[in-house]
């Protein structure tokens, strides 16, 4: 009786076992999204790499392992090796506007009234963004109340290139712009309608960001005129409201939700901001500006809920030292709390770049 020779593995064997693991988020395979690059296959090892839409994926050991699994179970493999990364794909929205060049995907934060942590919640959803391993930056528009160089351990002014475009100053893995690099602490900034149109201007055409996979936009707080002109002029991929739980801050994250409903701008989520309070020596919560009502809010308009945010004076010390609390205590429950949220603002932005990027129903 002769030998049967033994059947060599080939890529499309592995291929096809990879088309078999879905993304959950993205409701596709990873063949199909084209996570899958560079197969390699000696004998009974295989090795390929799977590239990811977001470095702040949240689902990525599941698909790491989903992955091998798949492919272990091909006969004859006898070793599988998956090299993750990520490439964060470039946003399609609202392409009649022009574009922030070098900048994949622009999220704005806005909220509908002052005081509810809105700039604590730019700086430590863009530091938790780079933590991840994205490319990100931070452009401060808040005209009226620019703090985020202060919380961001930044005191320096900005230098300019030799064809007089700016360049961000850079902490934590972080490009910052601010107006607040133009003006010192005691100087009110009293600038309207134009001028202040034209300090915009200037931020999205004449910044030397290079590469970026984030833009995060800090917004001055509100929903009047300067607010609406802003988010109509600004190319955005998505926004997230911040808010906190008591009626009136969320009767104004509505107007927020509202407002960018107007320019088509799609809402990336709700973050509840000073949710509650957990007493350090007893352990005990409580509910200062009560609690939930970002959540309600969210099941209301139906917009993602991104998460809540607890009360601790680390947040607020942390911005007014120049260290954010998501980097200077990245184990406490705060920080993974900021961390979630930049998980879920990635995947959202993710799913909604794949949307734009596909063709209409019924064509290839």
């Amino acid at each position: 009786m002769g030998l049967t020779q033994k059947r060599e593995i080939t890529q499309s064997d592995v291929l096809s076992a990879l088309g078999g693991v879905l993304d959950p988020e993205l409701n596709k395979d990873l063949v199909t999204l084209n996570m899958i690059k560079d197969i390699r296959v000696e004998g009974g090892k295989v090795s390929f790499k799977l590239v990811l839409t977001t470095h702040a994926c949240p689902l990525k050991k599941e698909l790491e392992d989903a992955a091998r699994r798949a492919v272990e179970k091909i006969p004859g493999v006898a070793g599988v090796n998956v090299e993750v990364t990520a490439s964060v794909p470039q946003s399609r929205k609202l392409p009649e506007k022009e574009p922030i060049h070098g900048v994949k995907n622009t999220i704005a934060v806005a909220s509908g009234k002052g005081g509810v942590g809105k700039s604590t919640v730019s700086v430590n959803l863009a530091v938790a963004l780079a933590m991840k391993g994205s490319k990100v930056g931070i452009l401060d528009i808040d005209i009226y109340g620019p703090s985020i160089p202060m919380m961001m351990g930044i005191h320096k002014p900005l230098d300019i290139t030799e064809d007089k475009r700016l360049i961000p100053v850079e902490n934590y893995g972080v490009k910052l712009i601010s107006v607040g690099f133009m003006l010192d602490e005691e100087t009110p900034l009293i600038w309207r309608g134009p001028l202040v149109m034209q300090l915009v201007q200037q931020f999205l055409k004449g910044v030397q960001w290079g590469g970026l996979d984030y833009l995060v936009i800090d917004l001055p707080p509100g929903t009047g005129d300067a607010q609406l002109t802003l988010v109509q002029t600004i190319p955005l991929t998505g926004a997230v409201i911040v808010t906190t739980p008591q009626d009136v801050a969320l009767i104004d994250a509505r107007r927020a939700i509202k407002m960018f409903g107007e320019v088509n701008v799609p809402i990336l989520g709700i973050v509840e901001n000073m949710s509650e309070f957990v007493c350090p020596h007893c352990g005990k919560t409580t509910e200062i500006f009560s609690h939930g009502g970002g959540e309600k809010t969210s099941q209301r308009y139906c917009v993602p809920f991104l998460g809540s945010i607890p009360i601790d004076p680390r947040i607020r010390e942390g911005g007014d030292s120049g260290k954010p609390i998501v980097a200077a205590s990245m184990d406490s429950p705060q920080s993974q709390a900021f961390l979630k949220l930049a998980e879920k603002v990635a995947s959202t932005i993710s799913v909604l770049d794949l949307a734009e990027s596909a063709p209409p129903s019924g064509r290839p």
